[in-house]
């Protein structure tokens, strides 16, 4: 079997050459995530873009069993922003110079919320003068559906994966209409036919998942040659049916490390994609999203959702930042990035570099 140094020299890799790349500990890790910074370095720079995030509902048609705001949950408390309360963040985003948000919610199908949602993107696009980007992650839709909006004026989509193993994924979900893998890999295919950046992602260290699901997954994502990736530790929450399993997870620090090496692998695979250093890392570890960024992670989303609605966007427990307001996150990720080496680049979309290399 190869050892770590030359399966880092190798131009692609295979599942083996991957999993023994997850199974990497102290030195060997140390290559790896050195071999990622470099690559980092030489393709996407030390520029760290911002994504303002604005979860703006909590209301979801979905079950999924790892998530707090399943449409299950009779605990969870629900919200939906208003419109004026969303272009108001977005402002504040703009006027911030973060050249880029983040319209995320739970997911919904139909004519009313497709009309909401392209009305917001128009809306965003006049208070900016066209020049804050727009980045879209409301779930599964009809091509039709992602083509208004991309003609209304996003151009970045988030649909996560979360298990490219069809049987795992069914282990996650309920098999039902409204849990379709195939909507999911469907609904993929959609969005880069309709223009978007296409970014997805995974959970990492789930319940019954295995260094080989996760290879499988890296193998996944370059075959889709996707643009951009978002994908972080699962973390439980004691409000889903996967709580029932948390006696058999990996402990929490190994769920981070496996995710700092999941993210040093694809940097690695797919040179100049972006990837984003998820907030589920700092619920790990209070300086992980400076870690991810120094491996290979490119892209930060400051949570700039009103506060009073920040606790009840809980789809995992002990969610990082939610006493806090917009100003607040802006100025702790500014030091915070500063102290990892990175700039920010202010004003910019921060588009994705393996995209314009496609188009």
């Amino acid at each position: 079997m190869d050892n770590i140094s030359r399966i880092l020299k190798k131009d692609s890799f295979t599942h083996a050459d991957i999993v023994q790349l997850l199974s990497a500990e102290k030195d060997d890790r140390s290559l790896l995530f050195a071999a990622s910074a470099e690559i980092k370095e030489k393709y996407v720079g030390n520029i760290v873009y911002f994504r303002g995030l604005i979860e703006f509902s909590n209301i979801c048609s979905k079950d999924c069993y790892y998530c707090g705001i399943r449409s299950g949950n009779k605990k969870a408390i629900r919200y939906n922003l208003t419109d004026k309360e969303i272009l108001d963040a977005a402002r504040f985003a703009f006027e911030s110079d973060y050249g880029s948000v983040v319209l995320q919610g739970g997911e919904i199908e139909g004519e009313a919320f497709t009309r909401r949602i392209e009305k917001l993107l128009q809306g965003i696009k006049e208070l900016s003068d066209g020049r804050l980007g727009v980045t879209l992650s409301v779930g599964e839709q009809t091509l039709e559906v992602y083509q208004r909006w991309f003609n209304a004026g996003a151009h970045r989509y988030l649909l996560r994966i979360e298990s490219s193993n069809k049987e795992l994924y069914y282990k996650i979900h309920p098999k039902d209409s409204t849990h379709s893998f195939e909507r999911r890999m469907t609904a993929l295919r959609n969005l880069r036919e309709a223009g978007y950046q296409v970014g997805t992602g995974v959970m990492i260290g789930l319940p019954f998942q295995t260094l080989d699901n996760l290879a499988d997954d890296l193998l996944f994502m370059k075959d889709m040659d996707i643009d951009m990736c978002g994908m972080g530790p699962y973390i439980e929450h004691a409000d889903t049916p996967l709580w029932d399993f948390r006696d058999g997870l990996l402990p929490l620090e190994e769920r981070f490390n496996l995710a700092l090496k999941m993210i040093a692998i694809l940097r690695i695979m797919m040179k100049n994609i972006n990837i984003a250093s998820a907030t589920a890392l700092q619920a790990i570890d209070p300086i992980g999203r400076e870690k991810a960024l120094k491996i290979g992670a490119n892209i930060i989303m400051p949570n700039i959702t009103p506060g009073m609605y920040r606790n009840d966007y809980k789809l995992y427990e002990n969610k990082p930042c939610t006493d806090e307001e917009a100003a607040d996150c802006k100025n702790c990720l500014e030091a915070r990035i500063h102290m990892s080496g990175n700039k920010i680049g202010y004003n910019e979309w921060g588009d994705s570099a393996h995209f314009k290399e496609r188009n």
